[in-house]
């Protein structure tokens, strides 16, 4: 498959013109990270998005690999000097690795089989009389007596090992294997049940004890939690597959002549070749393939939400003190200003065993109102609703503050990072905790990048997926998203500097470094002086890296310096001065006086850039992220015994999964809104209505208290609240 074809192939299943196709693959070829070429490189790409940009980078790995493949594969079956003009046709047509994989099945070296022992004993000739069916008369005798020896002393020996090579041929054949994965798809049905009376003691997975599903039909979270089960050997699985059509389908492939005296043993041997070897590699095919699809939906998903997670907006400006909740070791309470600075850490004793409540209060009284803060972040783990009605309690005593409860998944792995013993190493693990917890409200990007994507808890399952596919598909995410969202090179860290894209951890931290030895950076050149920061990764880079109080106002937007010569005979017809003070406005009036094609060409360059840059110049240093909604701040406290059904609630949606989404509605437990609850018409996709740290409008419409559930409607919202 030549280089040319595989871009064809894309080309076609995109919808989209060869030579975009491949003008995209070469910006990859070449080096050039995703963000850089949907963002920098839209005329040669004709504008295609990050998503798509990846699928081209996905489809070229797999068809260069499924390339690299076939010839492996055609050299080894050549080798064997067993290579025919019509195999080789197959084998260079075929568009999946399955397919390849199948063709060659036949000629895959493999361990010693029954087949390959009766062939020792020549036995194979015999096999080839089965398949062929010719003898129509005598007896059975007849056909075994020249190949009876030492080895098989019977006509039943003989003829079993026939059988065996006649069962391994018809397992190995392609078409029937093709055949038979779509039988086993469409119509396979998994069976599920206990494993055993003890086996699933806390009724983790009652709901499959006595459970069958058409495999194909199978949601992937149901699949995967099966799975899970299956694992902890906690549920039975199997795959039950109607028997009497496979040996259908089987002999209407290998029954050629019904009056041939061998078709009984033909019969035997298809049963065989389809319940000891077709049938069970099938059911494993077939599992490992729904649980694959399974596992990149399931990614996906994650995927999603962390990116919703990611782009939540920050609370600038704001001083926050953050708690880190617990019981025996106490309430770890820290406070941050404006621009995350720590300024000081305390330790109060509010909860059991040593419930210091009056304390922990006039603690907390006094260094709120004498330091200004503004908001306090609570942490949602361990003791955080007893935290949450100290700090109620002290908002009634006249102490004018707001709170709001912020998920601490992944502080702990935060605070026990090389990264957090770096940057405060004489603090405690839950003191680090605590200051994270704070500093997530601020600004949740440049915090949140510094924890590993998969301990942040916005997934389903994501420890039963493809471990490194999960990492891959995260980190892009992250990478993704910093640099849509743009980085102050003087105040970002170097967790968040190293997913800019062009730049490492090494690059990140020899950034860092220069910075704090010399001061701030005043111009985006300035970064070409850093050691290890070269001209390519510069190239990469530089559009992402802002400097708010450059000298240059260029500096300060996402306008890359490649295209500063343009801006600048743009500034000419404008008539624009250095330090223009109404530059967005004249900007915005100049657009709307132009064509822009006709300015594209007066300017040498393509409309998709010269958009982008009037777009920059109308909208200097906007953050994408604040025309979203900001955080719930609260000043009550609700519990699960305060609500009642009808009761109508504001919340904020932490995770969306395949059935529904989960609604922090201010209590302990979050709500679920079931995707049957979403709409007052039918939902398929919970995704297309809602994301992660969406405000939304909710009725309570079930509450189990022993259980801690509480039901959620998007439905008729009308109530008291």
């Amino acid at each position: 498959m030549s280089n040319s074809s595989i871009l064809a192939t894309i080309a076609a299943e995109l919808g989209l013109p060869n030579g975009q196709v491949a003008q995209t693959a070469q910006l990859l070829d070449d080096g050039n990270t995703v963000p850089f070429i949907a963002r920098y490189r839209k005329e040669a790409t004709g504008g295609l998005d990050e998503e798509q940009i990846r699928y081209v980078q996905a489809r070229l790995s797999y068809l260069r690999n499924l390339a690299a493949r076939k010839d492996t594969v055609l050299k080894s079956i050549a080798e064997q000097g067993k290579l025919t003009p019509e195999l080789e046709a197959a084998i260079r047509q075929a568009r999946t690795l399955q397919e390849v994989e199948d063709l060659y099945l036949p000629y895959r070296p493999k361990r010693r089989t029954r087949a390959m022992v009766a062939r020792e004993k020549g036995l194979e000739p015999l096999a080839d009389l089965l398949l062929a069916q010719e003898i129509s008369s005598g007896t059975l005798e007849a056909p075994a007596q020249p190949f009876l020896s030492d080895q098989v002393p019977t006509v039943k020996d003989a003829y079993s090992g026939a059988r065996d090579i006649v069962a391994e041929v018809a397992s190995e054949n392609a078409e029937v294997r093709r055949e038979l994965r779509r039988l086993t798809l469409e119509q396979g049905l998994l069976i599920v049940s206990l494993a055993e009376e003890d086996a699933d003691p806390e009724n983790k997975y009652a709901h499959y004890h006595d459970h069958h599903e058409r495999l194909r039909d199978i949601p992937p979270h149901r699949l995967l939690a099966i799975n899970r089960g299956q694992q902890e050997k906690a549920l039975r699985v199997h795959l039950e597959v109607p028997e009497d059509k496979a040996l259908f389908f089987l002999r209407r492939h290998y029954l050629r002549n019904p009056d041939c005296i061998l078709v009984g043993q033909i019969e035997q041997a298809l049963q065989d070749s389809y319940g000891r070897l077709i049938g069970p590699s099938l059911e494993r095919e077939m599992r490992r393939q729904q649980t694959a699809a399974a596992e990149e939906h399931a990614i996906k998903v994650f995927a999603t939400n962390l990116r919703h997670l990611l782009l939540q907006p920050p609370m600038r400006g704001v001083r926050v003190m953050g708690i880190d909740p617990g019981y025996r070791s106490g309430c770890k309470v820290t406070l941050v200003d404006e621009t995350g600075k720590f300024l000081g850490g305390r330790t109060i004793y509010p909860h059991p065993p040593q419930r210091r409540w009056d304390k922990a209060l006039e603690t907390l009284r006094d260094w709120v109102s004498g330091s200004q803060v503004q908001v306090i972040a609570i942490g949602n783990g361990t003791a955080s609703r007893e935290t949450e009605k100290l700090v109620a309690e002290l908002i009634d005593s006249g102490v004018d503050v707001r709170y709001t409860i912020v998920s601490e998944a992944g502080a702990s792995v935060y605070s026990a990072s090389r990264l957090a013993r770096e940057e405060f190493p004489d603090l405690d693990v839950s003191m680090r905790g605590a200051i994270s917890i704070a500093r997530r409200l601020q600004d949740p990007l440049a915090e949140l990048v510094k924890i590993d994507p998969k301990s942040i808890g916005v997934g389903l399952y994501q420890h039963d997926v493809h471990q490194k596919a999960l990492s891959e598909a995260l980190d892009a995410v992250v990478e993704s998203v910093v640099n849509y969202v743009g980085v102050d090179v003087n105040t970002a860290s170097a967790a968040l500097l190293r997913h800019v894209a062009g730049l490492n951890a090494r690059a990140a931290q020899a950034l860092v470094k220069r910075r704090d030895a010399e001061g701030p950076l005043t111009s985006r050149a300035e970064v070409l002086q850093v050691p290890g920061i070269g001209p390519k990764a510069f190239q990469q880079a530089a559009g992402f890296l802002r400097i708010p109080d450059a000298p240059n106002p260029l500096d300060r937007t996402a306008i890359h310096p490649e295209s500063y010569p343009v801006v600048e005979r743009l500034f000419t017809l404008m008539d624009v001065q250095d330090n223009e003070p109404d530059l967005a406005e004249r900007a915005r009036a100049f657009r709307a006086q132009h064509s822009l094609e006709e300015l594209a060409a007066v300017l040498e360059v393509g409309v998709p850039t010269l958009t982008d840059i009037i777009e920059d110049l109308v909208r200097p240093g906007r953050d994408p992220r604040e025309s979203l909604p900001g955080p719930i701040l609260r000043r009550d406290v609700l519990s699960i015994d305060d609500l009642r059904e009808g009761m109508m609630l504001t919340g904020t949606v932490r995770n969306v999964v395949d059935f529904g989404a989960f609604v922090d509605i201010g209590v302990k437990q979050d709500g679920l809104v079931h995707v049957s609850e979403m709409g007052e018409k039918y939902v398929r996709d919970p995704f297309a209505v809602l994301s992660v740290g969406d405000i939304i409008r909710v009725r309570v419409i079930r509450i189990d208290k022993d259980r801690g559930r509480i039901g959620l409607s998007m439905k008729g919202k009308t109530g008291d609240g």
